[in-house]
């Protein structure tokens, strides 16, 4: 079992300097430099999204125990289709055996599983371990896990759009009603708090189609590091930093 969240656990990461009271309500990351992290090393790309998988392990149980309420994980993009076949076919396996693997482990630390994204194109093993752990945690109090797979920001959009014109060309709602908050309720990300962080490894400085809409005043951090380096430690590091931002969505800095 992981760590619960008690008073120790409070004491042990306000020692490294994080701020238990301003931790980010939602994190964001985007997984990058799996490949490369391969090729530095002499080995096939299948070796690094297997070591980046491993990575991924620790920062779901960190972000748990510190009580962050939500992790959205840039998985699988709709522009990753365009990789080799054996590169994707990897990648699908991978998922498919973390789910196995995990689910039984993230269910009773009461993680919730959730998927953003058309998961319909996904291979049916990888559709039916992603139902089975969706219906298993739904209920779950703890951590929210966001697994963004056959995600894309514009195509999430569109398909917002399109059922908002459906409902006006139904009589449901009038084009003036159309507003923020009404978007919002028809993303994937519907009833979560837009990411308060965004990471992302490998040095790159682009957003990647990811959360478009969702990332307006998101603070961003970007590291060297490839994802499969990425650990507890780079975790709060990038925490600590957000901390000390000074978020003013849009007015003046406070006094």
């Amino acid at each position: 079992m992981w760590l619960s969240f008690r008073n120790k656990d409070k004491e042990a990461f306000s020692s490294e300097g994080i701020d238990i009271e301003r931790l980010p309500q939602h994190i964001a990351i985007i997984m990058d430099g799996n490949g490369r992290w391969a090729k530095r090393r002499g080995l096939p790309r299948s070796m690094g999204h297997r070591a980046g998988v491993e990575a991924l392990r620790d920062i779901v149980k960190t972000c748990s125990n510190l009580g962050v309420k939500v992790l959205t994980l840039y998985a699988f993009s709709t522009e990753n289709w365009r990789r080799p076949k054996e590169e994707v076919g990897v990648l699908m396996t991978l998922l498919t055996d973390y789910l196995r693997r995990e689910l039984n482990e993230l269910h009773e630390n009461q993680v919730n599983i959730r998927t953003l994204g058309d998961i319909t194109y996904l291979p049916l093993d990888a559709q039916k371990e992603l139902a089975k752990s969706v219906a298993r945690t739904r209920n779950n109090p703890g951590l929210i896990l966001n697994l963004a797979l056959n995600y894309g920001g514009r195509a999430e959009l569109t398909r917002a759009f399109q059922k908002i014109a459906e409902e006006v060309e139904q009589g449901k709602k009038l084009p003036r009603e159309i507003n923020e908050e009404l978007i919002s309720s028809h993303l994937f990300t519907a009833g979560l708090p837009d990411p308060d962080l965004l990471i992302r490894t490998s040095g790159e400085m682009r957003l990647s189609n990811f959360m478009l809409w969702q990332l307006a005043y998101t603070e961003i951090v970007v590291l060297e590091q490839f994802w499969p380096d990425f650990n507890p430690k780079a975790l709060l590091d990038a925490i600590r930093e957000y901390q000390q931002r000074d978020r003013r969505f849009g007015g003046l800095k406070k006094e």
